[in-house]
């Protein structure tokens, strides 16, 4: 049986056509029935469909008769946006093989390469295809010559496929069976890898498993070696349109447990399942390293009622997502909220939609910020990742941002525009590709430009065209400086950032500038000041409402007016000391570009 069983992903850039692909195969090999077909069958979120992103690998099995023969296929349809990328690695762990796509109109692009280079290091086999074949006025052997020479494979090794109409789908899952290897056994006993998990209100935690070795039955008592938690295997069976039961999952097959967990964090990804009486005979499986959280940002809810119901909505979707962090945080301004940890400004964006589509939430998130790194005069580290954090109590020696390796491709026309664009965002180059028509540069950024609109930034320098990988690299020295925020004496720890030296004073004048005109008049004078380097940098006041108080005076001894101004100065004053300073959610909103 385990030499019938192909496990495979398909990989590739954005919008190079996984999910239409992973459609036709759907539709070819009778997995799922016509009547309930429908465009990208395996993304299950209404957000993966309206904005046309895979945002979850989705695992399914199908049946292919070969020589006839019935060879059963593990698929795994991957996200292709570079937030995402950890997705893509624990699918890849669960494989032998990998189908990388590649749009014939658009060639290799940036995650094409990062996809190509990890399954490489995996040792797995890769099947190159260009997709989109039938499209009108294409060059097919200017295609695949760049292809090959890219990625130094035989033009003859590229298959031509057209995903949206099924042309050469059939000869693509014939070569899986041919060159994709079949699963291999180490062991009697039987092991087991958690590539993913879900959780069920019903039936709680659900394990997504590839058997490495042996074989598991229905009922039986496990171990999760890495938690030392024992579960039962109430259900177990593997994935075609919906869950499939079965009672013996084998050595090669991918599927899921039904563990009746209550708790996900003892379901670890990339832990190992063995059986309970096996588990001191039996030596855990590599791993994933954790997900690393490269963006933070701080939900509140704009009810401030509302705050249980967040904390209990996000509590509900890291049972789904593992990658996302998070802890309580109280703002003077905002309330109580959340701040949270992401994989990508994008990874964030998906959350904070599903929060309010899913659970009916209206949030206010602060703009998405990096962590960095303070070195003190004692030479302790300290992470940073807001501004409460920051040891005032100790010398700062040197601060140290998140630098990553970008790789950029875009046409070659558009070098000048791009180069401008990294120049601004503080990027140094590294190395520079010409595949023909594109070109692949590979730059250094710091993390924090990154995820500040870089992205859109450059697609609108390369009208679209631009595609974008990334990974992080290390740390690197950098002259920053703090900037707080405050209204009226008080700080607004939200509004403020940590941000490059020589931008200070230019940050600083356009968010006061912006604060005063957004915060409403009070009857005493308020101050808008940005602080830096223990000194005012920006400042601004709004001033008072007025009001005539010697308007009813006509004539008369001058001292009376007098003593109705005095009376109004010292009502303003006694204002001013008890008098609070509400900055209205549209200010904020506005400030935050929401």
């Amino acid at each position: 049986m385990i030499k019938k069983i192909r496990n495979f992903a398909i990989v590739a850039h954005v919008d190079h056509g996984k999910s239409t692909l992973a459609d036709r195969i759907l539709e070819m090999t009778g997995t799922v029935d016509s009547r309930k077909m429908r465009n990208q069958f395996l993304d299950k979120m209404d957000i993966e469909r309206e904005r046309g992103i895979t945002i979850k690998s989705q695992t399914v099995t199908v049946f292919h008769d070969h020589n006839g023969e019935n060879y059963q296929l593990n698929l795994i349809d991957t996200p292709g946006h570079v937030d995402f990328t950890y997705e893509v690695s624990r699918a890849l762990a669960a494989c032998e093989g990998v189908v990388l796509l590649i749009d014939a109109s658009q060639g290799i692009e940036a995650q094409t390469v990062a996809h190509f280079e990890h399954a490489k290091k995996l040792n797995l086999k890769i099947i190159p295809c260009l997709n989109k074949c039938d499209l009108p006025d294409l060059d097919m052997n200017d295609a695949i010559i760049d292809a090959a020479d890219y990625l130094d494979v035989d033009p003859d090794d590229i298959m031509q496929i057209s995903a949206k109409s099924g042309l050469g789908v059939k000869d693509l899952l014939e070569q899986i069976i041919l060159k994709v290897s079949a699963p291999k056994t180490t062991s009697e006993y039987f092991r087991g890898l958690v590539f993913d998990s879900e959780y069920d209100s019903y039936r709680g935690v659900i394990a997504h498993i590839r058997i490495v070795d042996g074989e598991i039955r229905k009922n039986e008592k496990l171990n999760l070696i890495g938690t030392n938690t024992n579960l039962d295997a109430l259900e177990i069976g593997y994935f075609r349109d919906s869950k499939v039961p079965k009672e013996v999952l084998s050595c090669g097959e991918v599927g899921y447990i039904v563990t009746n967990l209550k708790n996900i964090s003892e379901c670890r990804v990339g832990d190992t399942v063995a059986l309970k009486k096996n588990v001191e005979k039996v030596e855990a499986l590599g791993g994933y390293e954790p997900a690393n959280q490269m963006v933070f940002s701080s939900f509140y809810p704009v009810d401030g009622k509302d705050f249980e119901k967040l904390r209990t909505s996000v509590e509900k979707l890291s049972l789904n997502d593992a990658s996302i962090t998070w802890d309580v945080e109280n703002s003077p301004s905002f309330g109580f909220g959340l701040r949270m940890g992401f994989l990508g400004p994008l990874h964030k964006e998906v959350i904070q939609e599903r929060i309010e589509r899913e659970f009916n939430l209206d949030i206010i998130s602060t703009a998405p910020t990096v962590s960095y790194k303070l070195v003190t005069a004692d030479k302790s580290s300290h992470h940073i990742k807001r501004i409460r954090d920051i040891p005032y109590d100790k010398n700062i020696r040197e601060w140290m941002e998140p630098i990553v390796d970008a790789t950029i491709s875009f046409p070659k026309d558009y070098l000048g525009k791009v180069m401008d664009l990294v120049q601004k965002k503080r990027g140094s180059f590294s190395s520079m590709e010409n595949n023909g028509y594109r070109v692949f540069a590979k730059y250094e950024i710091p993390l924090a430009e990154v995820v500040n609109n870089f992205f859109s930034n450059l697609k609108s320098a390369t009208q679209g065209y631009a595609g974008l990988d990334y990974k992080f690299s290390g740390w690197r020295s950098s002259d920053l400086q703090v900037v707080e925020i405050h209204v009226a004496g008080n700080s607004v720890e939200a509004l403020g950032g940590i941000i490059p030296k020589d931008d200070v004073y230019t940050f600083s004048r356009s968010l006061v500038d912006k604060l005063a005109k957004e915060i409403p008049r009070h009857q005493f004078k308020v101050p808008v000041q940005a602080f830096s380097g223990g000194r005012i940098v920006a400042a601004k006041t709004i001033p008072p409402y007025r009001k005539d108080v010697i308007a009813k005076c006509y004539g008369g001894d001058i001292t009376r007016k007098r003593k109705l101004l005095e009376k109004q100065k010292e009502g303003k004053k006694r204002l001013k000391q008890v008098g609070t300073v509400a900055i209205p959610q549209s200010a904020l909103l506005s400030i935050l570009d929401l």
